[in-house]
């Protein structure tokens, strides 16, 4: 089978025209020239080239050759560069899954960004709870998860991704909706939905630590799974509900917003979290694009 490096010298032959020409292109003598073409013709079983003393011409076969000699270059050319590429991280696909409140603004942005620097790069977007997403990594189905909650697990990494503070979710005609200043005894014996244990692990133990320790009791009328299903039923007039500040994004009719005074360590926090021995050449590239592109904790506590 012939080698590239005879194409090379065939196709700069077939273009010259003429074997000096060629072989300056080349940068080398005419004789093994002369040679590589000889062994490329002899292992085809054709003649690519009629030789005189005063020309060179391609035969039938030549022409027909030449084309695809250049063909078969470029798509060596491509496939070195792609490889290159990947090994690079500059091509690639990424997976990353995400905590259902990750997506009310910050993710989106980010995904946004990260594909406008890196537009070879595929990212696929799961959504997932927590726990999902551990088993996830653990079985190598995604590459990335941004989760509620750090894990102090040998063989994966957890990052702080973003900090922000919770806000007080209000029915639009619940009197407190147009109060200017609000504390957490405010919420005391209050309708409340809050967080459930099973599916908001992280801030269903943030929250009630915060009511015991306050010795505040709201009236808890639902424990739900889902930040956009509790909105909702603050939107019907059920109740109020603390949740992310980002959540604030999403817009209901008759859901008003309003900052509350609690204590500065009460924070929604969101991790990054990957197993160390992770070799996706893509991945490291994705990490750092969402770190470049992380909202300011300033921006997040205005």
């Amino acid at each position: 089978m012939f080698e590239l490096g005879q194409l090379n010298c065939f196709v700069a032959v077939a273009t010259e025209l003429n074997f000096r020409r060629a072989a300056i292109r080349l940068n080398m003598t005419q004789p093994p020239l002369s040679r590589k073409i000889q062994l490329l013709e002899h292992q085809l079983g054709v003649l690519l080239l009629e030789r005189t003393n005063r020309s060179v011409q391609l035969t039938a076969a030549g022409r027909a050759f030449f084309i695809e000699a250049q063909s078969l270059l470029e798509h060596a050319r491509l496939a070195a560069l792609s490889a290159q590429k990947i090994a690079q991280g500059d091509i690639g696909s990424v997976s990353v899954s995400f905590v259902s409140s990750a997506v009310y603004e910050f993710l989106p942005n980010i995904i946004v960004k990260v594909q406008t620097e890196h537009p070879d790069i595929d990212i696929s977007l799961k959504e997932m709870t927590t726990f999902e997403q551990l088993d996830a990594l653990r079985t190598r189905r995604i590459d990335l998860g941004i989760v509620r909650s750090p894990l102090d697990q040998q063989g994966f990494e957890t990052e702080c991704l973003m900090r922000e503070p919770f806000v007080l979710a209000i029915p639009r005609k619940h009197p407190m909706a147009t109060a200017t200043r609000l504390t957490l005894s405010d919420l005391d014996n209050q309708p409340f939905i809050m967080y459930s244990f099973s599916g908001w692990r992280p801030f269903y133990e943030l929250l009630s630590g915060m009511f015991r320790a306050a010795n505040v009791t709201p009236k808890h009328v639902q424990f739900i799974d889902s930040t956009l299903t509790i909105l909702a039923l603050v939107n019907a007039g059920m109740g109020m509900a603390l949740v992310p500040k980002s959540a604030s994004y999403v817009r209901f009719d008759d859901v008003v917003f309003r900052q509350i005074e609690l204590d500065p360590g009460i924070r929604s926090e969101l991790y990054l979290m990957w197993r160390d021995d992770n070799d996706n050449p893509a991945f490291p590239v994705m990490l750092e694009a969402i770190r470049r592109n992380r909202p300011s904790q300033d921006a997040l506590n205005l």
